[in-house]
């Protein structure tokens, strides 16, 4: 039971972020080379500089950074953050523009939403602190 405790407590709250980030980017870049997305509507930018392949790949890279970064010290951590933002911002990006201007997903803004906030929450936990230990209580008196 200690094993556990301590390896959360190494991580800590930034470390478990990052590392749900990186599990979730590498679910996601899998399951676009295992089973890709049947609507390819709001992707033409994106399927313009890479397959969705590729795509796939970059996914998980990206998630396999997050998840290795979240070992590291506070602080350290920041390239698995940024590679969890610069892989969601090209496809909120796209997404958005395939909303508008371009017209061709009516429904292109929520999934920019999604992939907006999804990026944007690791660029936020950057600059976040990581708490400090909660102090032990005291033995009781007998």
């Amino acid at each position: 039971m200690r094993a556990p405790r301590r390896l959360v407590k190494r991580l800590g709250r930034r470390g478990a972020l990052l590392s749900l980030k990186g599990i979730m980017a590498i679910g996601y870049g899998t399951g676009q080379i295992i089973q890709p997305t049947g609507d390819k509507q709001g992707l033409t930018l994106l399927l313009k500089a890479m397959s969705l392949d590729a795509w796939g790949w970059v996914w998980m890279c990206a998630g396999a950074v997050a998840v290795a970064c979240a070992w590291l010290p506070p602080r350290r951590d920041w390239p698995g953050f940024l590679a969890i933002w610069l892989i969601a911002t090209p496809w909120a990006m796209a997404y958005l523009v395939s909303w508008w201007p371009l017209g061709e997903s009516p429904r292109g803004w929520v999934v920019a939403l999604l992939f907006g906030a999804f990026g944007l929450v690791a660029l936020v936990a950057i600059g976040w602190d990581e708490p400090a230990p909660a102090r032990s209580e005291s033995p009781r008196e007998t």
